[in-house]
């Protein structure tokens, strides 16, 4: 990971918490991938729990020791992301077994009936092509196989309550998926890229269509 960093015109404020291992830092960013296209916005300070799994490990270790108006710069590869693109994880399925209004981008926590039984569980399954006799579906992180570079501006730092530690999240996070809950903090969640993942924030009874939390992607 390669980290650059800089300093507001008020970060030699000494009074200023700095981040620690526990507390709470709330942030913007702008997230681009290697061919500088930009991924996601966070235009509005989000509050992040650090020390709990609302952000990366990496993430985490850069913000160690900032404080208010720092920005700093990291580039994630792959593996210090989220991983390698898996071709394991991408199955075909007939199409006759899902629900008539079936769009890309919806996702399935549990396959229906009549899919194959060999499919990895505990998965969240992102239909990504739709033919008339069968789908694919894909079980990749939309991010996975990236490279990121992630532009972050510190705005606020807090201690973390008790509750906050307990929970191990302020409820939001770096690009966790997160299906059937709608955490709408005003920043976009479109996570085009070559997985073709087009993620809305609609629900079908059957399925849901992915959304972020936090950059938001758990």
């Amino acid at each position: 990971m390669l980290l650059w960093k800089g300093y507001g015109a008020d970060s030699w404020d000494n009074c200023r918490m700095k981040i620690t291992p526990q507390c709470v830092a709330s942030l913007t960013w702008t997230l681009k991938d290697t061919l500088n296209e930009v991924l996601d916005e966070l235009d509005e300070p989000v509050e992040f729990l650090l020390g709990g799994t609302d952000l990366l490990a990496p993430i985490q270790e850069a913000l160690q020791g900032h404080e208010p108006g720092d920005t700093l710069k990291l580039h994630l590869e792959p593996e210090q992301a989220f991983g390698d693109f898996d071709d394991s994880l991408l199955i075909l399925e007939p199409r006759a077994v899902f629900p008539d209004a079936l769009e890309v981008g919806m996702a399935f926590e549990t396959l229906p009936e009549g899919c194959s039984p060999d499919a990895p569980r505990g998965k969240i399954w992102f239909v990504s092509e739709i033919y008339p006799e069968h789908v694919v579906l894909d079980a990749n992180h939309p991010l996975a196989g990236i490279a990121l570079r992630l532009s972050l501006k510190v705005h606020s730092v807090r201690e973390a309550t008790e509750e906050e530690v307990g929970k191990g999240t302020m409820g939001m996070g770096f690009f966790r998926l997160d299906i059937g809950t709608d955490h709408d903090h005003g920043h976009s969640h479109d996570h085009d890229h070559d997985h073709d993942h087009d993620h809305d924030d609609d629900h079908n009874h059957h399925g849901h269509h992915h959304h972020g939390s936090g950059g938001h992607l758990h």
